[in-house]
């Protein structure tokens, strides 16, 4: 039987592991091509929709409130000052340190805790089971490819292989 630590902590370091491999191209790219960092940072795939930076902040965000929520913790504050890539990085790290904190007897039961979540003043509610399958987990997969379509549609050479890195830590 898959636990909710199981289903929650891996699942969202490696989306963030991978993410930062995704960010570590996008940067080398611009270096070979001599590309001002902050246009792949600022890149948007259309007007309406958030720029990269933003695109890894909601994903670091919606990993650590996951863990949290789930764990019955308190969620990390972070600024959203973020504006170069090893800021990105740090950001990652920072969140990919505090997921690593959670310990799996603090999700025991967690997929039946109740899980309320205020999105543009509209409380959505959930078991924590809906929470990460339905909310968590699709929101920090968009984010992610976001991430990565934005910096593909720049030019970078990214694959599948770099989104879903099979067997890399």
């Amino acid at each position: 039987m898959l636990s909710m630590f199981d289903a929650t902590i891996s699942p969202l370091s490696r989306t963030l592991k991978n993410l930062s491999h995704i960010l570590k191209k996008g940067e080398e790219y611009a270096d070979a091509k001599k590309i001002e960092h902050d246009v792949l940072l600022n890149a948007r795939l259309f007007p309406d929709m958030y720029p990269l930076i933003r695109q890894v902040q909601i994903a670091t965000d919606m990993s650590k409130g996951a863990a949290a929520r789930l764990a019955g913790v308190e969620i990390p504050k972070y600024e959203d000052t973020e504006t170069t890539f090893a800021e990105l990085y740090a950001r990652i790290t920072k969140t990919l340190d505090f997921i690593a904190s959670i310990q799996p007897e603090q999700l025991v039961d967690a997929d039946m805790r109740d899980i309320t979540v205020t999105v543009r003043k509209i409380e959505l509610k959930f078991t924590g089971q809906d929470y990460l399958l339905k909310w968590v987990m699709p929101n920090v997969y968009f984010h992610a490819a976001t991430a990565y379509n934005i910096l593909r549609h720049n030019g970078v050479e990214l694959g599948k292989p770099d989104f879903l890195r099979i067997n890399k830590d």
